[in-house]
Formats: C-alpha cells, sequence, structure tokens
C-alpha cells in the first residue's frame, strides 16, 4: 500500500503526463496552466501535502528523467 507522500508523487507525475498528452493532442484549453491542471485533479485526501515544491520538485526529475519513445 502507497503512503499518503508516495499517493502524492504518482498523482503528480500522474497528471503531468495526462496534460502534456492532451496538449499535445490539443484536447485541452490552451488558457490552463499545469500547474492548474495539476491542482485541479488532486484528490481530496492528498490535498494537504500537495505543494508547489512538490510539484516542481516531480516536475525536475520527470524533465530530467524524459526519454523519448
Amino acid at each position: 500500500m502507497l503512503n499518503e507522500n508516495e499517493k502524492a508523487v504518482a498523482h503528480i507525475a500522474s497528471a503531468i503526463s495526462i496534460f502534456s498528452i492532451r496538449q499535445n493532442n490539443n484536447t485541452i484549453a490552451k488558457n490552463i496552466s499545469m500547474l492548474n491542471f495539476i491542482l485541479k485533479t488532486i484528490p481530496e485526501d492528498i490535498k494537504p501535502i500537495i505543494t508547489i515544491d512538490l510539484i516542481d520538485n516531480v516536475f525536475s526529475y520527470i524533465s530530467a528523467t524524459h526519454v523519448d519513445t
């Protein structure tokens, strides 16, 4: 079972991926930022532990380890 921090990181990483896919497919509104998308999709049970720093750290890690497929 995942703890709350692991759930938060998994959700952020997933939201970043979904946002990127939708942005590439032009299926997301152009006026929504990745940060707003992530914040709007956070489940209530992990909202208290989500911070801008955590989102930034996850995004930085994903960006640094991105592999084109």
